[in-house]
């Protein structure tokens, strides 16, 4: 495994055309929804990483494998005060499978 010397900016994954699902209700059965901002992974090119609010500097990100995924769903784009647009989508992931869940924190003393 190599170590990231410095931080990277995570690049926008652009989501591709899908089918709908035949059945919604057999979906959520065996998959769970997230929902965020979808971004290529820096370094593993079979992880996606997903920002569910793109615009919080303390808010965490998920990282899922790219075969846990079965279905993604794109929604309304998110807009900041400054007019900047992040794509937003909803993404199905298999039950059962495994992922990350990071929380930048600023390391403080008490």
């Amino acid at each position: 495994m190599t170590a990231i010397m410095s931080l990277q900016k995570a690049v926008p994954l652009e989501i591709e055309k899908y089918k709908a699902p035949k059945d919604a209700r057999s979906l959520s059965k065996t998959h769970v929804a997230y929902t965020g901002a979808p971004r290529k992974h820096p370094l593993n090119p079979d992880q996606i990483i997903l920002i569910p609010d793109p615009y919080n500097d303390k808010s965490p990100y998920l990282e899922f494998g790219r075969n846990d995924i079965t279905h993604v769903e794109k929604l309304a784009n998110v807009v900041n005060m400054e007019g900047e647009t992040v794509s937003m989508a909803r993404v199905w992931v298999k039950k059962g499978s495994l992922a990350i869940q990071c929380t930048p924190f600023q390391v403080s003393s008490l």
